[in-house]
């Protein structure tokens, strides 16, 4: 079975190397999967991204701000929290790259546990 992408071009190439650096990491995906369900405060999205620290936390939500697949609302409660949601456009195209990953994980555990019986 072939690989179904585009040959290889300049273009693909630096296109590709963008998703991995953007997505690269241990937090970003479980931060997209978690507010592809829905708008979350931070306390919340901290809860649910187990083993994530507020510092790094903060950071990478930073980061997927400026790359613009969330939006940062500061609501106007007593005392002041912060929502976060995932943006159109990421909610369009990064629950496939999620499933794909986590289809390959199945296939590779399977392929793996039956090669090597573990």
């Amino acid at each position: 079975m072939g690989c179904t992408a585009k040959k290889p071009s300049k273009e693909n190439i630096l296109a590709l190397g963008d998703a991995l650096e953007l997505l690269r990491g241990k937090w970003k995906i479980s931060i997209l999967r978690n507010l592809s369900y829905g708008e979350m405060r931070f306390k919340d999205l901290l809860e649910s991204v187990t083993g994530i620290s507020p510092k790094v936390l903060s950071k990478e939500l930073q980061v997927l701000e400026q790359h613009l697949l969330i939006t940062r609302t500061v609501n106007n409660t007593k005392p002041v929290t912060v929502s976060y949601a995932i943006t159109e456009h990421a909610s369009k195209t990064i629950p496939p790259i999620i499933n794909a990953l986590l289809e390959f994980g199945l296939n590779h555990r399977k392929n793996f546990h039956d090669s090597f019986g573990s």
